[in-house]
C-alpha cells in the first residue's frame, strides 16, 4: 500500500478537527505544567493550515506536507510551531519526488521527523516532550511491513499516556521537577491526535 496526496489531505483535515475539538483540554493540560496556551496555539495554527491547503491541487505528498510545515512555523506561537513545523518539513523532504509514497519511504520520513524534532528541541526520549510519542511510533512502524492503522493509533496512545509518569527535564515543565509527574505532556497529547488522524486516514482507504 502506498500513501497518496488524497490521504495526506485527509490526515491534515482530521488532525485539525481533533485539535479544534480538544483545544480547551490541551490548554488545561498546559496550564498544569506550561504556559497554558498550547491548545490555543495549535488550534490557530491548524486552522491556518486548513485554509492554506483546502482546495489546492497538489501533485505530490511532499507539497502538502511542506505547506503544512511552513504554515505551522509561521502561525503557531511558542515552541510548538518550530517543532511541529520541523517534523512536517523533514517528512516533506524525505518523500519528495514520490507521487504515491511507499511504506519504507514513509517510515524514513517519520524517522527524519524525529531527528528534526530532537535537533530543534535539544531533547531526547524520556524527557516528557512530543518526542515521547513521535519516536516510539516511528520505531514501531519500522518493525512492521505495511501501514496498519491500529498499530499506529494504539502505539501513539500508550506512548502519550506514558508521559504522565515522566519527570520533565526540558521546556517550561522542567521548572516543576518532580511536580511535573502525574501530568500528561500537552505536546504528546496533540501528537497523539495527529497520529490518531493518520490512522483514520489510512483506515478509510483500507
Amino acid at each position: 500500500m502506498t500513501y497518496t496526496v488524497e490521504q495526506a489531505l485527509k490526515w491534515i483535515m482530521k488532525s485539525n478537527e481533533k485539535i479544534q475539538n480538544n483545544k480547551d483540554y490541551l490548554s488545561e493540560l498546559d496550564q498544569a505544567i506550561g504556559d497554558g496556551d498550547h491548545g490555543i496555539n495549535m488550534a490557530r495554527g491548524f486552522d491556518e493550515v486548513v485554509k492554506k491547503i483546502d482546495g489546492n491541487d497538489y501533485a505530490q505528498v511532499s507539497d502538502v506536507l511542506k505547506d503544512v510545515a511552513m504554515t505551522l512555523m509561521s502561525k503557531v506561537g511558542g515552541a510548538s510551531g518550530p517543532l511541529f513545523g520541523t517534523a512536517f518539513l523533514k517528512m516533506s523532504m524525505a518523500v519528495k519526488g514520490e507521487e504515491a509514497v511507499t511504506y519504507d519511504t514513509f517510515v524514513t520520513a517519520l524517522e527524519d521527523a524525529v531527528a528534526g524534532i530532537k535537533q530543534r528541541g535539544k531533547a531526547e526520549e524520556g524527557e516528557k516532550t512530543m518526542i515521547d510519542v513521535w519516536s516510539p511510533v516511528a520505531e514501531r512502524m519500522k518493525d512492521a511491513d505495511d501501514f496498519a492503522a491500529s498499530v499506529i493509533r494504539d502505539n501513539a496512545k500508550s506512548s502519550m499516556e506514558a508521559t504522565k509518569d515522566i519527570v520533565a527535564t526540558k521546556g517550561r515543565a522542567a521548572y516543576l521537577k518532580e511536580r511535573s509527574k502525574g501530568h500528561l505532556d500537552p505536546g504528546s497529547v496533540s501528537s497523539y491526535y495527529i497520529f490518531e488522524a493518520l490512522a483514520e486516514s489510512l483506515r478509510e482507504e483500507a
